[in-house]
């Protein structure tokens, strides 16, 4: 009896499950493009899928538009004949595409309000891209022979610091602007910081940062070294897969909000030379909106182990940006040498370090200030800003505000207004003088 053999596919069966592979495809690149056809053509015919994968990574539109015309285009492709031919010649039996790409957030993200984006398509749309300008904006496509894109999506600048060293401020440009805002608005606007963190984060403050240090015996200010730059990328990618994005999403939300810096705009500016490696390597951009935000949610675990090791000693912890303050009055914490090696040994395996000129420890015997605001028995606010800030005040009633304006600073009246408002905030008593000499000033 003659064994039944199965007719062979034909050219429109085809080019329809090549098309309903693609619809599993997370991201619309060459490689992965090979990927998929690969695994449903079960390997045959390396060369012409090759070549069809070139041709369609190369117009990156069609991976929005309707399957009607992404088939019409592979169906009039030369190396879709030769991949049919070698199909029915073969008479392969095509494999199912592999599944496709979930969003399945981890269960401490379950149930926040968060944009369902499976592939890299739905990225573009929900930004409101192309899949070539996300290729773009993420700095996915680097030139040939060159080990990083050449694409500047930041204007540059150094800013002096108090220290007399330079902050490098990299600001994105109008349109990366735009779309980090709306990443920052849609997404990590909604993913909860640890309860010890409280620089920039809605409701918390400078206040509610040092609150817990008021009255204590002893208060232990240190500062992790870079922030921004030093922050693990790595662990900002597994936030976003850990928030339920499929590895090409989160591997172009990464790209999006991190940047290298190029070697040449580094030169001449006077940095540490590990804050030069930092910046030359993928990292959050200072004057990015959402690099706020990520370094705390990335800093998570760095508070989980801080607020544990604060909890064993019976202190308390808390931190503002890269600012940790630790008070207590235990016996542990006032054996500092060894307080401070354990954290920096929790801040090194989380991947940060401390800054060596940063630390200081501060019994109630002397001034204890963090943040600019003394802990001491109360929220206080340093007498000498305070005499400072009446005298200016005083003498812009009697000479005029302009007198009083020697940096120059073009809405001053409103730079008082924040001063003494801050005043009203720590210390109500002094604030209410203070404002009852603003309101005395002449317009």
């Amino acid at each position: 009896m003659q064994e039944e053999r199965t007719p062979p596919i034909g050219r429109t069966a085809l080019a329809s499950a090549l098309v309903h592979a693609l619809s599993t495809t997370a991201a619309w690149t060459e490689t992965a493009l090979v990927d998929t056809f690969t695994h449903v053509l079960q390997g045959a015919a390396p060369g012409s899928v090759a070549s069809l994968a070139r041709l369609l990574a190369a117009d990156a539109s069609v991976a929005c538009g309707p399957e009607r015309r992404l088939g019409q285009i592979i169906e009039d492709a030369p190396s879709f004949v030769r991949i049919l031919q070698t199909v029915q010649r073969r008479r392969l039996v095509l494999a199912p595409p592999l599944t496709p790409p979930l969003f399945r957030p981890a269960s401490r993200f379950a149930g926040l309000p968060l944009p369902c984006l499976a592939t890299s398509g739905e990225l573009a749309a929900w930004l409101g891209l192309t899949p070539t300008e996300l290729d773009w904006f993420a700095a996915t496509l680097p030139q040939r022979g060159e080990t990083q894109p050449p694409l500047q999506h930041y204007s540059l600048r150094a800013v002096a610091k108090a220290s007399g060293r330079l902050r490098l401020i990299e600001a994105p440009k109008t349109r990366l602007k735009a779309i980090q805002r709306q990443i920052l608005a849609g997404i990590l606007a909604h993913v909860p910081a640890h309860p010890a963190a409280h620089g920039f984060i809605a409701g918390r403050s400078v206040l509610t940062a040092v609150n817990p240090h008021a009255g204590e015996g002893l208060v232990v200010a240190v500062d992790l070294a870079d922030f921004f730059p030093s922050t693990p990328i790595g662990r900002v990618w597994r936030l976003f897969r850990h928030l339920g994005y499929p590895d090409a999403v989160a591997h172009l939300l990464t790209g999006l909000v991190t940047t290298r810096t190029p070697s040449p705009a580094l030169d001449g500016l006077l940095l540490p030379p590990e804050t030069r490696r930092r910046l030359r390597v993928r990292h959050l951009p200072q004057g990015a909106p959402t690099s706020p935000a990520l370094a705390n949610l990335a800093a998570y675990g760095l508070d989980v182990r801080l607020s544990s090791l604060a909890s064993r000693l019976d202190a308390s912890y808390s931190r503002y940006a890269d600012d940790l303050v630790f008070s207590g009055s235990g016996p542990q914490l006032r054996q500092s040498q060894r307080f401070l090696r354990l954290v920096s040994e929790i801040a090194a395996a989380e991947g940060y370090a401390l800054h060596p000129d940063k630390t200081r420890i501060m019994p109630s015997s002397g001034r204890q200030q963090v943040l600019g605001v003394t802990v001491n028995a109360h929220l206080n606010l340093p007498r000498p800003s305070y005499d400072l800030l009446k005298a200016i005040l005083t003498n812009a009633c009697r000479h005029g505000l302009a007198s009083q304006n020697r940096e120059g600073l073009p809405h001053f009246r409103d730079h008082l207004n924040g001063r003494i408002a801050w005043f009203e905030q720590v210390n109500p008593a002094r604030g209410l003088k203070l404002r009852a000499l603003f309101d005395r000033i002449a317009e």
